[in-house]
């Protein structure tokens, strides 16, 4: 049984106002040395355009094989919840979220599709990826279509 004492798991957690002051918290994988994929999808991510101060939209697809750590699942939400009054990029909204899972789980793999809706016309698709897939993972598509419309 996990000690959840020191989690935000089972407790009153207030959303973070960014995201450097989002707390994200790990726990011990279950099934070390098993080489399995988790996937978090996160369809309606949101943050702030740094420039006019409007919402983004983005679908967001987190897939990684664990090493000694998994993500606690509400302190990812609270996290990606902390975008929503964030001004950046879609690519650094991406790439920092993907680091900054990487950096916490010490994962065997760890790849993220930030799949934004268009603003001005084009969507911009950002993806980043840390470490090799190993060659006996199964590792699906995201499943999110290119942009028509999405």
């Amino acid at each position: 049984m996990i000690d959840n004492s020191n989690l935000q798991l089972g407790q009153s957690a207030d959303i973070p106002a960014k995201p450097e002051e989002a707390r994200l918290d790990r726990v011990p994988n279950p099934h070390p040395g098993g080489e399995y994929v988790a996937r978090f999808t996160c369809p309606e991510f949101t943050s702030i355009c740094p420039v006019t101060g409007q919402p983004d939209f983005a679908i967001l697809v987190i897939d990684y094989v664990p090493g000694q750590w998994l993500v606690e699942s509400k302190s990812l939400k609270l996290y990606l919840t902390s975008f929503r009054n964030h001004g950046a990029f879609h690519e650094d909204c991406t790439v920092a979220i993907g680091k900054r899972l990487a950096e916490l789980l010490e994962p065997v793999y760890l790849r993220i599709g930030g799949y934004w809706y268009p603003r001005g016309g084009i969507p911009i698709d950002v993806f980043w990826q840390t470490g090799e897939l190993p060659k006996n993972i199964w590792l699906p598509d995201q499943g999110v279509a290119p942009y028509r419309a999405r």
